[in-house]
């Protein structure tokens, strides 16, 4: 898994903000290799329903793991977490491994330990994976994350802010755009989630609002578009 990479952008605003964010993950260890307990979860949860999880299983299983991390006052920390694994399986070979049906499960098993001692998970969250390799659910993890990512931003009032930019905002970066991003929904809590796309060309966006209806454009791909308009540029191909 290559690892994670962070570059530094600069922003005109210097608001005076701080916020949490996290750091490079890991590499993977395959040398280290540790017991995991089972996590029990309702045994409507349990049943299968096909090779798709629906949305209300996902929801099912989101809501479990939202109802332990409450139970051990852990909330804040199982986010964390949630984030380094939708990091971890995001990579497609990480999540074809696990979900592979020709692969043993205690290689699995395995590689889930050193995934676990890599990347420092708590032992509710690495018994929460070891269910959904046994149920044979983990190809469907992202869609548990995100279900878990809406259960928990109901649960303490957090706006997500998704903030796409051709490279990594550095950390104070995005706790200026999360203080901006406060203000103007009310929230609480604001979580940002940075992700790359490099068809922006420069500058950034930020989408936000229930299911990211609000859009704030500071893109250099729009301000082109918007001048190629303007001048009736519309079918000229721009050399970006």
């Amino acid at each position: 898994m290559a690892a994670l990479r962070q570059s530094a952008v600069s922003l005109q605003s210097n608001l005076p903000y701080a916020s949490r964010s996290l750091r490079p993950l890991p590499s993977l260890n395959l040398s280290f290799s540790a017991t995991i307990p089972s996590l029990k979860l309702p045994s409507s949860v349990r049943s299968r329903g096909g090779p798709r999880m629906s949305a209300t299983v996902a929801s099912s299983y989101a809501s479990a793991l939202a109802d332990l991390a409450q139970s051990n006052n852990t909330l804040d920390t199982t986010i964390v977490d949630v984030e380094k694994v939708e990091k971890v399986f995001s990579d497609p070979d990480v999540l074809n491994f696990f979900a592979s049906p020709i692969i043993d499960t205690e290689k699995k098993r395995q590689v889930l330990d050193e995934i676990v001692k890599s990347y420092a998970l708590q032992p509710h969250v690495a018994n929460f994976i070891n269910i959904l390799v046994d149920s044979q659910r983990i190809d469907t993890i992202i869609d548990i994350i995100k279900e878990f990512e809406t259960v928990y931003n109901n649960l303490t009032n957090t706006e997500l802010a998704v903030v796409s930019s051709v490279i990594k905002l550095q950390p104070d970066h995005l706790a200026q755009i999360a203080k901006q991003v406060q203000k103007l929904s009310g929230a609480k809590n604001v979580r940002i989630k940075n992700v790359i796309d490099p068809s922006l060309v420069a500058g950034f966006t930020i989408r936000y609002g229930n299911s990211g209806s609000k859009l704030i454009d500071m893109s250099i791909k729009t301000q082109l578009q918007e001048i190629a308009s303007q001048l009736d540029l519309g079918d000229i191909q721009l050399a970006l």
